[in-house]
């Protein structure tokens, strides 16, 4: 790969860790907002980070394609955060 390349998508995944937070906190008020979209909810994340790409363009120089990808990958990386969590089973009890 050429540098420019690689700097472009190292800069994309430095922007999808900073949105990642963010779009699990909107993803856990979404969920408590709207119970019955449980089958959607990585489908719903993922949009959800997206949008939250594409509206964050006063904070970044990136094109359009750019943030949308690491929308797209915060809010994926979400649901797979969430669903660890979630369904992580506690240590039994001495």
């Amino acid at each position: 790969m050429e540098p420019i390349q690689n700097e472009i998508m190292y800069q994309v995944l430095v922007f999808a860790t900073i949105l990642a937070p963010i779009v699990t906190a909107l993803m856990e008020l979404l969920k408590r907002s709207l119970p019955r979209m449980k089958p959607y909810h990585a489908l719903l994340s993922l949009i959800v980070g997206a949008l939250l790409g594409a509206a964050a363009y006063p904070f970044t120089d990136f094109e359009l394609t750019a943030r949308l990808w690491a929308g797209g990958i915060a809010g994926l990386a979400s649901a797979g955060l969430y669903n660890t969590f979630s369904s992580r089973k506690h240590p039994p009890d001495k």
